[in-house]
């Protein structure tokens, strides 16, 4: 029998991915790893101090390494974090074992969840809601290109963990 594949979802922060993620590996009985986390547990700090202490090119190369330790291993919802799948390196390894779903949520969703986050290092700039528009014009043609599947992250979080999970079942072999 294969090994079930992973799913990972990717999109613009405030997209819903940790939301969405834990509802649909709750749904299809899948562990979940938010790709963030993963890295604060393995570095023993936040992303914003790892930002601050080392720079962003470091923590690009952790979501790299994250990325190849996660995909050795199959049956796990993954959220990917906003920047994760900017690189093409990321992609392909995330590729081997996983199907990438965008969560696609409309630009003005997204300054809406965002407009109070004071966790983001990205965002932390005096016209956040420029910073916001620039980004998602940036990153959007990105994570299309890298996306097995795309699904609307503007409904309610249940129903785009169903609609995912309605997605996905033809490509994941579930284990007896």
């Amino acid at each position: 029998m294969a090994p079930r594949k992973n799913i990972v979802l990717c999109g613009f922060m405030g997209s819903g991915k940790s939301t969405v993620g834990k509802l649909l590996s709750r749904r299809l009985n899948m562990e979940f790893i938010d790709m963030d986390d993963y890295i604060e547990q393995q570095q023993g700090m936040e992303i914003r101090e790892i930002f601050a202490s080392m720079g962003e090119a470091a923590f690009r190369r952790m979501e790299t390494e994250a990325a190849e330790e996660l995909s050795a291993t199959g049956g796990h919802v993954i959220a990917a974090g906003g920047g994760t799948l900017l690189s093409t390196q990321n992609v392909e390894i995330l590729r081997r074992n996983g199907i990438i779903v965008l969560l696609d949520a409309p630009l003005d969703a997204l300054q809406q969840r965002l407009k109070r986050d004071r966790t983001r290092p990205l965002l932390q700039k005096p016209d956040r809601e420029k910073v916001i528009r620039e980004l998602h014009a940036q990153r959007m043609p990105l994570y299309r290109a890298a996306c097995t599947l795309s699904v609307n992250a503007g409904q309610p979080p249940a129903q785009v963990a169903e609609d995912i999970a309605a997605a996905v079942a033809d490509n994941i072999q579930a284990q007896a």
